[in-house]
């Protein structure tokens, strides 16, 4: 597979503090790359540096092009979106006006195929088309980040940039939100999926790398991570690795 996405020696600081540090990650055409790691670890830190809402020093090279000063309007414009942590929806706007503010984008380049990509985003997300004149604020949980997702999909992303998805949401509602996610390489679209559930990350990746204090401390396939007695003992809290297929 091609490398789609590349970060070498990526580093992030805040001020004097050095947040992210020397950090190599590649998501190639079609895969699913998760970063799980304790709270503090700089998962959402590495994220907002990689789509430019952060300074970042390092390599970051987007389908071959070296990008050198990372911005959102330039990550947009190449195809990457981001799903933030908090999902910042507009609470006060239906479904629709939502969805329809994530191609916003392409509509102001001059590209008019807003309703029928939000006919595609209703295909993946039913329960979007059903609710598409109620207002967002009174959404479930997981409906709002089905929303949040479907939004990102409206610009027709490459990469798809994940933050915490399952975050607040119930077992079974984290399960749906993640079947969906790993349907996405379907629909031609690479995903970078930042979490701290490591075992429902993992079960959806195809690699994973693991974060510490703001360094890569393992990476390799997912399987092979979900199988592995340092992430079983630290991160899935499980007595025996053949709990993990439980």
């Amino acid at each position: 597979m091609n490398p789609l996405f590349e970060l070498q020696d990526f580093s992030v600081a805040y001020g004097a503090v050095e947040a992210v540090h020397g950090i190599a990650l590649r998501v190639d055409e079609g895969e699913i790359v998760t970063v799980i790691g304790p709270n503090g670890a700089g998962k959402t830190t590495l994220l907002c540096a990689a789509m430019g809402l952060l300074p970042s020093t390092g390599s970051l090279t987007l389908a071959g092009e070296r990008i050198a000063r990372p911005s959102v309007e330039a990550m947009v414009a190449r195809g990457v979106a981001l799903v933030p942590e908090r999902r910042e929806l507009f609470g006060e706007m239906p479904v629709e006006d939502n969805l329809l503010l994530g191609g916003f984008y392409r509509w102001r380049t001059g590209k008019r195929d807003q309703r029928e990509r939000m006919e595609e985003v209703f295909a993946i997300f039913p329960r979007l088309k059903e609710r598409r004149a109620q207002l967002a604020s009174t959404l479930s949980g997981g409906e709002r980040q089905m929303l949040a997702i479907g939004r990102a999909l409206m610009a027709r992303p490459r990469l798809l940039m994940l933050d915490e998805p399952s975050l607040g949401l119930a077992p079974l509602i984290v399960r749906e939100v993640l079947h969906v996610v790993s349907s996405l390489r379907s629909h031609g679209v690479s995903v970078l999926l930042v979490e701290q559930n490591a075992r429902a990350a993992l079960q959806v990746a195809d690699r994973g790398y693991v974060l510490e204090t703001g360094a890569v401390a393992l990476t390799g396939e997912a399987d092979a991570l979900l199988h592995d007695r340092r992430i079983i003992d630290t991160y899935l809290g499980l007595g025996n690795k053949n709990a993990v297929a439980a």
